[in-house]
């Protein structure tokens, strides 16, 4: 079997992602199908969605509990383990936690605005929220290099790694399906009563923010 470079796979999925964009634009915008029921089912599926993402998280939340209310003797029998030095919960992290709590304050801003019809608001919250991730984004990279342990430093090791790699995988998702949004509002593919696609990227964007406050609690204090 052929080993295909991990650039290849990343402009498929970039190539995708825009095809499916594009596409729902079109059917939404321009060729006028989402009707109130198509905008029904689209909404229900999203729920949807996120649910399944949550049941994601759910699972290695699991194996974190597994492990920490029980701790077993390869590990020392205590939890974290005695060759972790954790970071400080209230340095970084804690301003990672207060910058995307504050950017789903700006996203409901953001929504309240669009339903109003106040566009120019609607747009200022939008940016916030996106600038906001992005900063998250760039701070929890930066806290990365700073930690004393890496994803192979045992259970403890991997369970942070995954956990908060994932949800910054679905951070820099979430920054993506906004920043789509964005453009929509300025082109003004978005009205008072049809907006669906900014409503989707929103319960993703709190869905994001509602685990990021389990993580905090968990792995930081």
């Amino acid at each position: 079997m052929k080993n295909y470079s991990p650039i290849l796979y990343l402009f498929a999925f970039i190539f995708l992602l825009i095809k499916w964009f594009s596409d729902i634009i079109r059917e939404a915008t321009y060729e006028g199908h989402h009707t109130s029921y198509v905008q029904l089912g689209i909404y229900y599926g999203v729920i949807l969605f996120i649910v399944s993402e949550i049941m994601f998280f759910f699972s290695f939340f699991w194996a974190f509990f597994h492990i920490s209310l029980s701790p077993n003797i390869y590990i020392g029998m205590i939890w974290p383990p005695e060759y972790i030095n954790l970071l400080d919960c209230y340095s970084l992290p804690l301003w990672n936690t207060i910058i995307l709590l504050s950017s789903g304050v700006t996203v409901t801003y953001a929504h309240k605005a669009c339903i109003a019809g106040a566009r120019i608001v609607a747009l200022d919250g939008l940016f916030w929220t996106i600038l906001y991730g992005g900063i998250f984004t760039i701070i929890q990279g930066y806290e990365y290099c700073f930690t004393d342990y890496s994803i192979n430093d045992g259970i403890f090791g991997s369970l942070f790694f995954i956990l908060t790699g994932f949800h910054g995988l679905h951070v820099i998702i979430g920054t993506i399906f906004l920043t789509v949004c964005l453009w929509r509002l300025i082109e003004y593919h978005f009205t008072r009563q049809h907006h669906v696609g900014l409503e989707a990227a929103i319960l993703y964007w709190h869905m994001v923010d509602a685990i990021w406050l389990f993580l905090f609690v968990c792995l930081y204090l």
